[in-house]
């Protein structure tokens, strides 16, 4: 190879020319990569750079055998049982890898993932009956998503979060979306923020519920209902449970993992899908309430 296609080292950004030399890979291949997003750049004064260390990054994190497998990060959605089974799992391994979950929403879960972020994102966005179409027609929107497999963790039993004490008074929704009740949103893009949205538009005067909260987490909703900010605020059973709310069931939501093909083969990734799917976890999920792990493991989409 000509010396002069080699990027020199102390280069911090490298062009097309220079990044398909030490690729070893065709230019065309370059501006494929950068159209499907499946490669980290940036466009300056109209010119395609690539960030050298983005690059060698990338390169390793794309390896099964890299030196990025021993760590395992993971965001979207929130879930109570999710988060106590990542964490004994990070107590587990100790220091010998890192793994972490940070609940961010379902679309802000998928940007992260996108970007190459986090390796998992958590995700659920509507009825169990409806997440074989919703949730792939969501991953179709990002560009890696061909590169992308959906997981089934579980299912859950969405609905409401009330207080005890307005429970007792009305278990009915439309009742609920009355002014004098105190409403707790979710943050734009999550999934139970979707649930909230379709629910109020199903409900006579739901478009108009008194919001006097907005929680970034399922955890952060239930908290608001507790410290006397809100009366009703969308959740999963567990959460409530968990919380010691009431609760109103609205039915059974899909709970699926998507992550590229690549996180699929880490051992990290298998060892947490088979605590999943332990009978540890189920414990807790009776515990908490509201699971259901009949296709738990399995790929949903993305088999091709």
């Amino acid at each position: 190879m000509n010396a002069r296609m080699q990027p020199e080292q102390h280069d911090v950004f490298m062009s097309v020319k220079q990044v398909a030399a030490y690729l070893h890979v065709n230019e065309k291949k370059i501006y494929a990569l950068v159209s499907e997003g499946g490669i980290p750049a940036t466009k300056v004064t109209g010119k395609w750079m690539f960030p050298r260390e983005l690059i060698d990054r990338w390169i390793l994190t794309s390896s099964h055998g890299g030196l990025l497998t021993d760590r395992l990060v993971i965001a979207g959605s929130d879930d109570p049982l999710l988060y106590r089974i990542i964490m004994a799992f990070a107590h587990d391994i100790n220091s010998h890898a890192q793994v972490g979950y940070t609940p961010t929403g379902t679309r802000l879960g998928l940007d992260l993932l996108e970007a190459h972020r986090v390796d998992v994102s958590a995700i659920h966005w509507g009825p169990e009956s409806e997440s074989r179409t919703r949730h792939p027609a969501l991953l179709q929107q990002h560009k890696p998503h061909k590169e992308w497999i959906l997981i089934r963790a579980f299912a859950r039993e969405q609905g409401l979060m009330v207080h005890p004490d307005v429970l007792a008074k009305t278990d009915d929704p439309e009742k609920l979306t009355n002014s004098r009740y105190r409403w707790a949103q979710r943050q734009a893009g999550a999934g139970a923020q979707r649930f909230l949205l379709e629910m109020s538009n199903r409900c006579p005067g739901g478009e108009e519920l008194n919001v006097t909260a907005t929680a970034l987490s399922e955890r952060e909703a239930a908290s608001a209902i507790v410290m006397g900010q809100a009366d009703v605020a969308p959740g999963a059973r567990s959460a409530a449970n968990e919380a010691g709310l009431g609760f109103i069931s609205f039915g059974w939501e899909a709970f699926n993992l998507a992550l590229s093909r690549g996180i699929w083969f880490r051992r990290l990734f298998q060892d947490l899908l088979g605590r999943l799917q332990s009978g540890a976890c189920k414990q807790v999920a009776d515990n908490l309430g509201g699971y259901d792990f009949t296709h738990s493991g399995e790929m949903i989409w993305g088999d091709e």
